[in-house]
């Protein structure tokens, strides 16, 4: 089985090489001219992706906003014609009851803009209004409309939210991403678990973190965590109908779905909870598999409730429909008191507009927030961390060897955002990571970089929520920081190193 590592995507990454090595059309004389240009040609996706990848490497960020109104009209195009725009003030993701009748007035004002340019019904022209976030879908065709929208200045983000970075002339739009995907299981190395009463397995990597020491405090009981991944497989009963089972009683799995898996952006056709990719059940079995005598991996927090969201066909967010089912998962998430923390193993390489509003909603809701840091190829590492992990409102994480220096793992990516790091790979054999339940019953398998670093530190804080049920999350948060080795310091790239899950919940 190959790891399920948060990929940025071996697809998409490869993009980085490919792009470098195609010529800019001979129309177009500069990289500079097609970003100061205003002409009505429409650029190549190529073309897109060379002035994307330009910025990313410069600066380590990318933003359309500081495109020109050609590249963001052509990446709408390109885009199945979609634009998502965020209006409001800056800062204003969702309404309150003192925004809400300036906002309402914006909106309606903004798709009147539309609809002229446009020359189409309100019908025609919206997708989507959201109820929850400051965000409407559009559907635009003209240059003008982005010149236009431009001009407003009750509008935060144009983004074309149809358009994939991971989208060339190698790669065809229909192709879809199967990153981070595996259902195999495999079979585990004796040295890489031990077993402990009634029957299961502990990885080797808890012993890291004084896991099953902190067991004797606290099992997570009575904390609700939410997964917005792939979802959960139908075929791993430990994640469904025997959730409770052995020393694991009293708790709930629940599971819902957010993703339409459709290549039409008007399709609403749900497609359920069932994992179809392997993530997702890997990332909730490392928070909350039970603890039984089945001789199979344990969760983390093996007596915490478990919420799953299959918002994403794979962990990279490249896709409309995978976008706004991980905004939906998010509002729905922000709006339910018994959830506690979220943990989010899926990004891309730069800020999604609607992604970011829905984690600013359910932070605003008290949520605390885990992402990962990023993981890919070992040539691309120069990456720096990717989104949502790049957010302040989240807590970023990312992976680290048993080396004891913590070198980071061969794929995973680090930076000043990192706030705590997670061992999940042995130094001297990078294919030796963290156990898991598998994909089907009886399977155990093995799953690395900062997608499984991000899960454990998500299970070790239902821990500490268990053991201080009335605390609120920045006391929880600030509880991690204590307990990590670098504490008081803060890295530049490991932000407070490795989490003592027993010091934590002491």
């Amino acid at each position: 089985m190959k790891k399920s590592y948060l990929l940025l995507a071996t697809v998409g990454l490869l993009l980085f090489v490919n792009c470098s090595q195609e010529p800019i059309a001979s129309t177009i004389d500069t990289e500079a001219s097609l970003e100061n240009s205003i002409s009505q040609d429409l650029l190549s996706i190529d073309q897109i992706n060379q002035i994307i990848d330009k910025e990313l490497r410069e600066t380590g960020e990318f933003d359309w906003n500081n495109t020109s109104d050609q590249v963001l009209w052509s990446a709408t195009v390109h885009g199945k014609n979609l634009l998502t725009i965020g209006y409001g003030n800056i800062g204003e993701s969702f309404s309150t009851s003192q925004n809400k009748s300036r906002l309402n007035i914006s909106k309606n004002s903004i798709l009147e803009v539309v609809q002229i340019s446009e020359k189409k019904t309100k019908k025609q022209a919206l997708v989507e209004d959201d109820e929850v976030l400051n965000v409407v879908d559009v559907v635009v065709e003209n240059i003008n409309s982005i010149t236009e929208l431009r001009k407003r200045k009750d509008i935060r983000y144009l983004e074309p939210n149809g358009y994939s970075f991971f989208t060339n002339t190698n790669y065809p739009e229909n192709q879809r991403s199967s990153s981070g995907c595996s259902q195999d299981g495999q079979t585990l190395n004796s040295a890489d678990y031990r077993t402990v009463a009634p029957g299961s397995l502990v990885s080797w990597t808890y012993d890291k973190h004084n896991i099953t020491q902190a067991w004797q405090h606290s099992t997570g009981a009575n904390v609700t965590v939410a997964v917005v991944d792939t979802g959960i497989s139908p075929n791993q009963s430990l994640l469904g109908s025997n959730f409770n089972d052995g020393y694991s009683s009293g708790r709930t799995v629940q599971k819902y779905g957010t993703f339409i898996d459709s290549n039409w952006w008007w399709s609403t056709n749900i497609d359920g909870p069932n994992d179809r990719c392997g993530h997702g059940t890997s990332m909730s079995a490392t928070i909350a598999s039970p603890r039984n005598n089945n001789n199979l991996p344990v969760g983390v927090a093996y007596n915490s409730n478990l919420v799953s969201y299959r918002a994403t066909e794979d962990v990279v967010l490249n896709d409309y429909h995978e976008r706004k089912g991980v905004k939906n998962a998010l509002v729905q998430l922000g709006n339910r008191s018994d959830v506690k923390i979220i943990s989010m193993s899926i990004g891309y390489p730069w800020s999604i507009g609607n992604v970011k509003d829905g984690v600013r909603y359910a932070h605003s809701k008290g949520k605390l927030i885990f992402a990962a840091g990023g993981t890919s190829l070992d040539f691309t590492n120069w990456y720096p961390v990717i989104f949502p992990a790049s957010m302040s409102e989240t807590v970023a994480v990312t992976g680290v060897t048993d080396s004891g220096n913590y070198q980071q793992c061969d794929v995973c990516h680090d930076g000043s955002q990192i706030e705590f790091t997670v061992v999940m790979e042995r130094d001297n054999n990078n294919n030796r990571t963290s156990t898991v339940l598998g994909f089907n019953n009886g399977q155990s398998s093995y799953v690395g970089g900062s997608s499984v670093a991000t899960a454990t530190t998500a299970g070790i804080a239902a821990l500490v929520w268990s053991k201080y049920p009335n605390w609120n999350r920045d006391q929880v948060l600030q509880r991690l920081r204590q307990s990590a080795d670098l504490y008081p310091y803060k890295s530049s790239t490991k932000g407070y190193g490795n989490i003592d899950a027993l010091q934590a919940v002491q």
